[in-house]
């Protein structure tokens, strides 16, 4: 089981990775959401904002509202694997150890992100 901070240098390494997506390609799928990952090992949630920049750094404090727009639920281990590309998102979700509740539309934009 990987720990909080090893999960947050995850976090950290997601972001940075949003930051290489081509600028036309974010500005082509992208859609302002507030997203939520929950480590479900670990009983800890991170919450961060995408947006036509990039990826907000992500925190553990809730937005405002409370609400989030894409909700992820993964175990630490499989955070850290999905964002050093040893885990592929697509098996991830087919074999249930990454749940995504979100609206169609925001699935198929993440799909072409990811």
């Amino acid at each position: 089981m990987a720990s909080v901070e090893e999960c947050r240098a995850a976090l950290v390494k997601l972001v940075a990775q949003f930051d290489e997506i081509d600028a036309a390609d974010r500005a082509r799928h992208v859609v302002e959401r507030t997203v939520s990952c929950r480590v479900s090992d670990l009983g800890v949630t991170f919450y961060g904002r995408l947006h036509h920049d990039g990826l907000d750094p992500f925190v553990e404090e809730p937005p405002a509202d409370g609400r989030t727009d894409v909700r992820l639920t993964i175990g630490s281990d499989d955070l850290v694997a999905l964002v050093e590309g040893e885990l592929d998102m697509a098996r991830a979700l087919l074999g249930g150890r990454v749940k995504v509740d979100a609206s169609f539309g925001d699935l198929l934009r993440l799909r072409r992100l990811l």
